[in-house]
């Protein structure tokens, strides 16, 4: 799990959040990619040391992150990763966020371009739950990972662990450790194959990078 001098402000801050930031090593260049209101970047500069930056999609957000003093740009990961030159930054981060991206492959791919590591976090939608209530109930399930229905929802690639790994594989990405997470993004304490934490992960945080 994260160090524990990020403990302090477990209260404020998603687990998973702090779990991602105890995988980023001390003094670090890092990019944020849809950080939101910027908790993860002030987790690491505050506690990491890193150089953080962060793109982020919502106006709102950007403004949020740069009152807080945060180096934020407003930006699209499907459009605006291109831009960035290959090798120029430790970490590329990407949080709950590659399923709302229109092409995943091709962000993940950017990722391991830019970054000498990608973090990528996502919801596992093969979890046990997911799949019963669609056997037996017929409908699109709504959980605490995926509160929104799904006409409503931003996520339009719905993945799970083991079809991630599978992406892994196909972009070349070597992964360095995976971890997955139950429903409040506290660790599932299984040593087992990855087809177990696809049924008991509700979560998953992959720490990625390139085959050479």
């Amino acid at each position: 799990m994260a160090d524990a001098q990020f403990s302090t402000s477990a209260a404020a801050t998603r687990i998973d959040l702090m779990l991602v930031a105890g995988m980023v090593e001390p003094g670090s260049r890092v990019l944020d990619v849809g950080c939101g209101d910027g908790a993860l970047m002030r987790m690491l500069q505050d506690g990491r040391n890193v150089d953080a930056r962060g793109i982020e999609l919502s106006q709102a957000g950007v403004n949020q992150c740069v009152a807080h003093g945060l180096s934020v740009i407003q930006g699209d990961a499907d459009a605006d990763l291109a831009d960035y030159p290959d090798n120029s930054f430790d970490y590329v981060i990407l949080s709950q966020t590659i399923q709302a991206t229109r092409r995943p492959k091709v962000v993940l791919d950017h990722m391991l371009r830019i970054g000498r590591r990608a973090i990528v976090s996502f919801p596992n939608f093969g979890h046990w739950k997911i799949r019963t209530r669609l056997a037996f109930g017929g409908r699109m399930p709504v959980t605490e990972n995926l509160p929104v229905s799904w006409h409503e929802t931003p996520n339009i690639h719905f993945c799970t662990i083991r079809d991630f790994i599978d992406l892994c594989d196909e972009v070349g990405a070597h992964i360095e450790k995976g971890v997955a997470l139950d429903a409040g993004g506290r660790q599932v304490r299984l040593t087992m194959p990855w087809w177990v934490w696809n049924l008991f992960g509700e979560q998953a945080v992959l720490v990625l990078s390139r085959e050479r």
